[in-house]
């Protein structure tokens, strides 16, 4: 079934325009996928040609249905915020002052100013997206012992028993 979308003149002047040059790939392909709909292309037909879901298809439509080309030109992405980036400030501070030796004791200590229990995966990614990288050391390079010993030989060592 083909879902064909009358586009006023003004909206098929922004549509045109916006699907080849808008600097948001996301909302190019909202344009192109409203283009072919305006076309008469099918959803199905326009998902594949635009190369996303059906179901992002018919999302794309019910934008336009509720809200017009507005609600296209908006992407609401929405991020998940971890808990632990409410704590940024006092958790890289602590860290610098006293390093730690290993990820398990990060995660206690984070455990132990925050109230927050995390796994390793987890505190790995808070230290490395605050700027906190792990550092190799190697071994300080210790001097071999010295033996000391007489330069002198006993000088029965350089006589001959004969």
């Amino acid at each position: 079934m083909a879902l064909r979308i009358q586009l006023s003149d003004n909206e098929k002047m922004l549509v045109r325009h916006n699907r080849l040059k808008h600097v948001k790939v996301v909302v190019r392909r909202k344009m192109e996928v409203l283009w072919l709909l305006h076309h008469g292309h099918t959803r199905s037909k326009a998902a594949v040609i635009t190369g996303v879901a059906r179901g992002t298809v018919q999302r794309y439509v019910a934008d336009y249905r509720k809200g017009g080309l507005e609600a296209l030109f908006r992407s609401e992405r929405t991020v998940p915020v971890s808990e632990m980036e409410d704590h940024r400030e006092i958790l890289p501070a602590s860290f610098r002052e006293t390093p730690l030796r290993s990820v398990a004791e990060a995660a206690e200590r984070i455990e132990r100013l925050t109230g927050l229990r995390r796994g390793p995966s987890q505190v790995r990614q808070f230290l490395k997206r605050n700027g906190l990288r792990w550092q190799r050391l190697a071994a300080i390079p210790v001097p071999p012992k010295k033996v000391w010993t007489s330069m002198w030989r006993n000088s029965s060592d350089f006589t001959r028993n004969s």
